[in-house]
């Protein structure tokens, strides 16, 4: 499993999304990479992002430290329990692209 995205920095902010708190990369359940957002994977794979389940332990990964999450960690933490960085709030609003 790798990082993509476009523009990539070394805390998993891309082209699209580039403040502070955007350092959460979501897996694809199609090809299991970490993306920094739905757009990143759009642009980078010639597949559709596979939405993962709620249930899976490891759907996100903090850009920073690397800690891996499932989405209740994710939803309800306002940041990283590896490392406590803040998590954008406005992602939520793109839930319904990333979990099924």
């Amino acid at each position: 499993m790798t990082r993509q995205g476009v523009d990539l920095d070394p805390q998993g902010r891309c082209a699209h999304y580039r403040s502070p708190r955007d350092i959460a990369l979501n897996r694809c359940g199609t090809c299991g990479d970490y993306f920094a957002c739905h757009r990143c994977h759009d642009e980078l794979t010639d597949h559709v992002f596979g939405r993962v389940d709620k249930r899976d332990p490891e759907a996100v990964e903090c850009g920073i430290c690397g800690h891996r999450m499932g989405y209740n960690e994710y939803s309800t933490a306002p940041g990283c329990a590896g490392c406590g960085h803040e998590f954008n709030p406005g992602c939520a609003a793109h839930a319904h692209l990333y979990w099924a």
